[in-house]
């Protein structure tokens, strides 16, 4: 019903008006909270892949350091060692939300806060309010393009605003993933100092103050070790190079808050799960199942890299559990992902696919299951053989599974939803969670067999 009527509202008023009203609403929030982000520094970070990973190495880097440390992201919210699941469905919160838990994190002490910062929030008003101390950008790549009339160009300069705000604040630092093909753009605003991360250039430009490097040495079932600047030797329990970038950021922060390799070896030590983003359930089985958030072609891509290059010399299966959000979401996602994971094994792709259930909202769930499904025919999967299509996602999940118990090298991948909390069919939100799912439905399967 909620959602029958927003859409009904933004049918009724202009664009303009609406996001004239989230800019009140944004100031009329951070007055009645008492402007908590000025009490505090706050760490925003921007771009389309890599925020949640990087945010919560920032924060187990400065938390285990004794720098006490909010979170605020898709992923998780954390206030210090406290943990909360994000109920919200958005990576950034809402205004009034948002400025209540920065309040509720300064009350708590915290000195520094990590966000992420999305273009939706960017567009709405949501940062305005705000004060940053630090910026960051991951990459860019064209994703979320229906929030923004379906043009990258609009997606990306709306990004390029959160980084004239820093300049505007006067913030002491941007770090900027150097490797993504858009990051100068990043770099123009005159910021007091600027670093960039690199797995690529060693060279530091001309107009940053440093360029943290790093090569991946070595990659173990449990550790991916990386070198920075030829001498810092760090080690990941999360696995997989784009985690590598994605420590970089916090490799930087670590040393702009003083903190020597080994303190910031300290904060990756004690990281080993980040909710949702290729989290390990063990609930005893003999193959591996992960839950990841991944929905649109680069997360996928990196999983089934991943998982492939896991199954190469043992004859492991790779099994893949996958859909799309309706409720006017990215449609043209729908034959990329279909034909990224019908795809030959040997060109990346899976070995069993289940299309399923992600959140249709109130659109068609058949129709955006086999928006999907015809493409990964169209790539050669067979249905009923190696492709499956079962709208309910708990019985798909329990297909995922029993296909992955054939073989204890299998692994499998429940994708699409992550750390979410909530399921919308129909219009109606319910509550759910991946990893509970998959928990219960593995112990059904070790008790029947």
């Amino acid at each position: 019903m909620l959602k029958k009527i927003k859409s009904l509202i933004k049918n009724i008023i202009s664009e303009e008006i609406l996001l004239n009203y989230h800019a009140v609403k944004s100031n009329f929030a951070s007055v009645l909270y008492g402007n908590p982000s000025k009490k505090m520094k706050v760490i925003g970070i921007t771009g389309t892949k890599g925020k949640s990973t990087a945010a919560n190495f920032v924060w187990s880097v400065l938390q285990q350091n004794g720098i006490k440390t909010g979170l605020i992201g898709t992923a998780n919210i954390r206030i210090g060692n406290k943990e909360l699941p994000n109920t919200s469905h958005m990576t950034m919160p809402g205004s009034m939300e948002m400025q209540s838990l920065l309040a509720k994190m300064q009350k708590a002490k915290c000195e520094v806060v990590v966000m992420e910062v999305t273009s939706e929030g960017i567009k709405q008003h949501r940062n305005e309010n705000i004060q940053y101390s630090i910026g960051m950008f991951t990459n860019l790549s064209p994703e979320h393009l229906p929030a923004h009339n379906n043009s990258f160009e609009e997606y990306k300069n709306t990004k390029k605003k959160f980084f004239t705000q820093l300049k505007n604040q006067n913030s002491e630092l941007i770090v900027v993933n150097n490797d993504n093909e858009f990051s100068h753009e990043f770099l123009e605003e005159n910021i007091q100092k600027k670093v960039t991360v690199s797995m690529k250039a060693k060279e530091k430009l001309k107009n940053v103050n440093e360029n943290i490097f790093a090569e991946i040495t070595n990659i173990t079932p449990d550790k991916t070790f990386f070198s920075v600047n030829n001498s810092e030797k760090y080690a990941l329990k999360i696995g997989g190079d784009k985690n590598v970038e994605n420590a970089l950021l916090a490799v930087a922060v670590g040393k702009h808050f003083g903190l020597s390799a080994q303190q910031i070896q300290v904060g990756f030590d004690s990281l080993s799960v980040i909710p949702g983003r290729m989290e390990r359930i063990n609930e005893g089985q003999d193959f591996s199942v992960f839950v990841d958030y991944a929905h649109e072609k680069l997360s996928m891509n990196f999983i089934l890299t991943t998982a492939r290059a896991c199954v190469k010399e043992n004859n492991g299966k790779v099994i893949v559990l996958l859909g799309a959000e309706g409720g006017g979401r990215d449609r043209a996602k729908r034959e990329i992902m279909g034909r990224q994971v019908g795809k030959n094994p040997k060109e990346n792709g899976a070995d069993f696919v289940i299309v399923s259930n992600v959140d249709p909202y109130e659109d068609d769930p058949t129709e955006i299951a086999e928006g999907i499904a015809i493409f990964a025919e169209k790539e050669g999967k067979v249905r009923d053989e190696n492709l499956f299509v079962i709208e309910d996602r708990r019985s798909g999940i329990k297909k995922a599974l029993e296909l992955g118990k054939e073989n204890k090298n299998n692994i499998v991948f429940i994708t699409g939803k992550g750390s979410e909390q909530s399921i919308v069919i129909g219009g109606v939100s319910s509550f759910w969670d991946d990893r509970i799912v998959v928990r219960e439905e593995i112990k059904k399967i070790l008790k029947k067999y």
